[in-house]
């Protein structure tokens, strides 16, 4: 999966059509530059990129009385599908990398209200799963030559908690009604 791929999509769907200097201007303005180290150059790689696998098609070439040309994109139904299923991904996998769950938690509004809530329901089941597992095998043999290294795993389970009562709390807040989701 990709951050990038998913933030420039759904940017490109989000205006309808874009040249490269938007998404990087709409990107900015999501202040992806904190937390999703996403480079200028990655942009326009993406672009092409998704241009060049048929998820986004040239609109035309927009002159400017100053500089070059800019081509701009708009995307295509299987680039409408392909958006909807990285989302879909990167909400429900716990495999993502941080920027991968904040650029899915960016969009989590373009899917319906029922399909998110079953997203992250599925989420919340691996995720805790999968912390209850990690702990329970460490605690299987505390006398294991850990050393320091068990914070490490101190680490990685407070983190994992952190993530848990996040997407439970933000179930809270869909199932009483908060966000207006795609269909609302």
């Amino acid at each position: 999966m990709s951050a990038v791929r998913l933030l420039v999509l759904g940017a490109v769907i989000d205006r309808g059509a874009a040249h490269g200097y938007q998404v990087r201007k709409d990107l900015e303005s999501w202040r992806v530059d904190l937390w999703g180290n996403v480079a200028q150059g990655s942009i326009y790689h993406a672009l092409r990129r998704l241009h060049s696998e048929g998820l986004i098609e040239q609109v035309d070439d927009v002159a400017l009385p100053q500089g070059p040309a800019r081509t701009r994109y708009r995307p295509t139904a299987d680039g409408r599908r392909a958006f909807i299923e990285l989302l879909e991904a990167m909400l429900s996998s716990d495999e993502n990398t941080p920027e991968e769950t904040v650029a899915g938690i960016g969009f989590l509004t373009k899917l319906t209200r029922p399909r998110a809530i079953e997203l992250l329901e599925q989420r919340l089941e691996s995720v805790g799963a999968k912390r209850d597992r990690v702990v329970r095998e460490h605690e299987l043999d505390p006398d294991a030559a850990w050393d320091h290294h068990v914070e490490a795993i101190r680490f990685w389970d407070q983190a994992t908690s952190a993530e848990v009562a996040w997407i439970a709390q933000l179930l809270t807040t869909l199932r009483a009604g908060g966000y207006a989701m795609r269909e609302e």
